[in-house]
């Protein structure tokens, strides 16, 4: 039985995107067609996934295979940081729509700023210009910290409609997200389940049962009571249901309150500060 898809939140630039999506990091190729057909069989309707990742012609077969219009699924895509610099972002992003075989991305993304090479406001002019020929819808970033948006925005005149960035319970960057939140910026979560080590907690066990959802569940519903647009991995067809089933219940105040108290700022993931 297919799930209500998420509910889709609203883009600056007028675009929209679906809260809750299917991220491909580290679903081998071999596996990403039918991983990602599955996620839209049951309802999902936002796929994530990078040039990194090594998937992306897998992830294109999915949504040109799904019994489902083309106009109803939302395709993410990223540029890598090998590839910052306008004229290689041009070049890489051509080479990820001839392997998704799309005519048009939904959301493409600068995978890491990386600093101490100094290209990504290239890179974001680059994709301005992508924007701006109609081949790429909106456009955004991924793991930037409010001073590397500033800069893009004081060079260009062009804020992202979204940032990527590392976000669980043990990380909940609240001053990065009301910096978004200031701009119109939505915020969006990868490793929300902190790759899964959060789920152990005793506290997430505790809400979890209280509301007869599993530890995983809970997490991702708080996700989306924060506003965050989430994509969590997942590598069988049952988990990747259960994960999209977090619409028919909500954490109350005293949940909400127990899971803030999870802060450490444990990243499982590396600062793009320093990357």
């Amino acid at each position: 039985m297919t799930l209500t898809p998420a509910p889709r939140l609203p883009l600056t630039d007028g675009a929209t995107i679906p809260q809750l999506g299917y991220g491909l990091y580290k679903v081998p190729a071999a596996d990403a067609r039918e991983l990602a057909l599955s996620a839209i069989d049951v309802g999902y309707r936002h796929l994530d996934t990078a040039a990194f990742y090594a998937n992306e012609r897998e992830v294109g077969e999915a949504v040109r295979e799904a019994p489902v219009p083309r106009d109803e699924l939302f395709v993410t895509t990223k540029v890598w940081k090998d590839d910052n610099g306008y004229d290689s972002t041009l070049r890489a992003f051509d080479d990820s729509m001839t392997r998704l075989g799309l005519e048009r991305l939904d959301l493409y993304l600068i995978h890491w700023p990386v600093p101490s090479t100094d290209r990504y406001v290239d890179t974001w002019r680059a994709m301005i210009r992508l924007q701006a020929e109609g081949r790429v819808r909106s456009i955004g970033v991924a793991n930037f910290h409010a001073h590397h948006v500033e800069r893009l925005v004081a060079e260009t005149g062009v804020t992202p409609v979204i940032n990527q960035v590392e976000l669980h319970p043990w990380l909940p960057q609240t001053e990065l997200r009301s910096f978004h939140a200031s701009r119109g910026i939505l915020t969006e979560a990868w490793s929300p389940l902190a790759r899964g080590r959060v789920l152990d907690d005793p506290t997430l066990a505790r809400i979890a049962a209280r509301h007869g959802r599993t530890p995983a569940q809970v997490v991702l519903r708080w996700h989306v009571q924060l506003g965050n647009v989430v994509i969590p991995k997942a590598s069988s067809p049952e988990r990747i249901r259960a994960n999209l089933d977090v619409f028919g219940f909500a954490l109350d105040a005293d949940d909400l309150a127990a899971i803030a108290a999870l802060e450490t700022g444990e990243r499982t993931g590396r600062d793009p500060e320093f990357d």
